[in-house]
This record gives structure tokens, sequence and C-alpha cells, in this order.
């Protein structure tokens, strides 16, 4: 009797795995550096990806989207670039992000500049369309996910709700703190030097597939910057189960998800 539980319990941690596994859409796919495409939020938005990324500047008070500060350009504001255009789209969904198909997407921001200066004039210009940017008011907004120059989680509190955070794999959160973070991102290179040819090496592999399912036990979602952007890595990132797969070639991803 001893051992026949004991080969029950394989089975039914067997059975927990593989009823938690993802079953990939574009939903799945992340826009890294978003608005260094030719169609900056539409390309990755009439893909249907599940997150889109931009960095953002605080310029005299401007929020500016660029990579670098001497990309920077007055007229490539986030509010021309992002928010107008989702807004634009929610209105004419009736309150969804698309007409034909469930569900939404999140909006990752990239601090460039002091979160300081920069998270107010963000929630300032998001606070205009609760709507479209607060979960609380509806279910299927957009989430908006704060990364790079963040505050530290004790300070998550001192900014409006709606703003949520990209988590840090080594930083502590308590549960008030851990609510506000929406998903963990890290760089694939401290983790393992695979170019995304062939396999990537079983032992790394172990390791990388124990921090994964780490966030997954919490429970929540990873993404991996600085990985390769090949259909062989996106295959390995869907056998390891990552959350949200990068790639900065929307359309072979989209099609490759389909």
């Amino acid at each position: 009797m001893a051992m026949r539980k004991l080969l029950f319990i394989p089975f039914i941690l067997l059975f927990i795995k593989l009823s938690g596994q993802i079953t990939y859409t574009s939903l799945n796919a992340h826009s890294h550096n978003d608005y260094e495409q030719k169609t900056p939020f539409f390309l990755a938005y009439n893909a249907h990806f599940g997150s889109i990324e931009a960095d953002i500047w605080d310029v005299n008070g401007q929020l500016l989207v660029a990579h670098s500060k001497d990309e920077i350009k007055a007229e490539r504001s986030l509010d021309a670039l992002y928010i107008q255009p989702i807004v634009t789209k929610f209105r004419e969904n009736k309150g969804k992000a698309w007409s034909n198909q469930e569900g939404s997407f999140q909006l990752l921001i990239d601090l460039k500049t002091t979160y300081q200066k920069t998270l107010p004039l963000l929630a300032k210009q998001l606070q205009k369309y609760p709507e479209v940017f607060d979960p609380a008011v509806n279910p299927q907004a957009v989430k908006v996910v704060i990364t790079g120059n963040t505050p530290p989680p004790t300070e998550f509190g001192n900014y409006p709700r709606f703003l949520f955070y990209d988590g840090k794999l080594f930083q502590k959160y308590n549960a008030t703190q851990r609510a506000q973070v929406a998903m963990f991102s890290d760089d694939l290179g401290r983790h393992t030097s695979w170019n995304g040819e062939g396999n990537m090496p079983p032992a790394d592999a172990r390791k990388l597939q124990a921090v994964i399912d780490s966030v997954h036990a919490l429970p929540c979602k990873i993404r991996f910057w600085g990985a390769p952007d090949t259909p062989q890595a996106w295959k390995q990132f869907q056998k390891m189960q990552v959350d949200f797969i990068n790639t900065d070639h929307i359309q072979q991803l989209a099609d490759f998800l389909k």
C-alpha cells in the first residue's frame, strides 16, 4: 500500500505541472523596443501581441520615446505614439483592446530618467483615461508595467494603484508590494551563454527551468531580455514555459505562434 502511494505522488505532481502548461498565442509575445519598429504600436497591436515596450525620457516635463538620449525627437512623444492610439482603439472597440478577440495587453514602460521625475508625469497623463488604463475601472484595461528606473518596493504605495512593476528576481517584496508586481524580467545572459542555435546546454537548461518554476510558483509571469530571437529559441522558451517571448521580429513571431 505504501509503495502504491509513493508511485501515485509523482503522477499527481506531473498532472499539476501539465495542467498549468501555457497554451501559446500571440498574447505571449513581447514587442521589444517597439518604438523602433517601422510602425510603432500598430504592428504589434494588429498582431495581437500581449506586451508592447516603450522607453521614455522626461525632457523638460515632456515624456519622449527613444532608446538613447541622442535619439530623442520632440515629435516622438509617448502620448502621440502610444497613449492616443490606444485610447482611440479602446473607444472604437467599446472598452476592449480588440473587437474580435478577448483579453488585453500590457504596456511595458522603461523609465530612462529618474522615477521621481518621470512617474508623476506618466501617472498624470494616464489618469485622464481610467477606462483604458485602470483595471479597477475596466477589467480589460491595458496593464501599465514600469521597468527600468523603478522606485524601490517601499515606495510603490506613493503612486497610483493602476501602475504595476517589473519585478527583480533577487528583490524581496512583502505581500502588498508583491500585488503590484505584474511579472519578473531578467537578462538571459545571467543564466546562460546559449546563442539560440541547437539545444541549450542541459546544465543551463536545468538552472533556468528552476528560475522559471520559482516565479510560476508565486504565481507570476516571467520574461527574459537579451535572449536569442530565432525560431529555435522560441521553441526552447515555449518548452520551458517562458510567459512572454521577447522579439524584434513581430510578424515572424506572430506567424510562428499561429
